[in-house]
């Protein structure tokens, strides 16, 4: 093999190695979760999920805004282009819509956490109040003014053609 160094990557090399790290990093934070179920059950699993991410979303959302050199407030644009370059959006299938010109929609169509659980014969992950605390704290790093809820998500679901919906809203205070 030729290639030795990530510099000598292509672009399209460069990609296809992102979405192997992406994958990575889910493997590896499934597997935790996994490990403390197994030992601890799913309430203590998640309880622990919640205070990773707690510190791990604001991390993400800081680097992706002095990345992308976002404004102190950049609204919700800055929030629906910020999300694009979270680390597993080049693993789930998402898309991100306005529903006005102060909220804005985001689905998740594909998940792959639920998706690996399904697999494994695991029931779904009730993740709605970890991805509370998520979207939350990402949203608020982007902007402190967005105002995030759960449109659905397990174990709320009502809208089943989507893993889950989240709202966000520019709130003026």
């Amino acid at each position: 093999m030729e290639i030795e160094k990530i510099e000598d990557l292509s672009k399209d090399e460069l990609y296809e190695l992102l979405k192997i790290y992406a994958r990575n990093w889910l493997a590896h934070d499934g597997s935790w979760f996994l490990a403390i179920e197994s030992e601890l059950g799913l309430e203590k699993a998640i309880h622990f999920d919640t205070k990773a991410w707690e510190t791990f979303t604001k991390i993400e959302a800081k680097r992706i805004k002095e990345f992308l050199n976002l404004p102190d407030e950049p609204g919700l644009e800055g929030l629906r282009i910020a999300l694009n370059f979270r680390l597993y959006s080049t693993l789930n299938e998402q898309f991100s819509k306005y529903e006005s010109p102060t909220s804005l929609l985001y689905f998740v169509r594909t998940c792959r956490v639920q998706e690996a659980r399904r697999r494994k014969g695991l029931p779904d992950f009730p993740c709605q109040s970890v991805g509370l605390v998520e979207y939350s704290l990402f949203a608020k790093t982007i902007d402190t003014r967005i105002k995030t809820t759960s449109v659905s998500c397990p174990p709320n679901i009502s809208k089943p053609e989507f893993f889950c919906v989240w709202k966000f809203e520019l709130i003026n205070e």
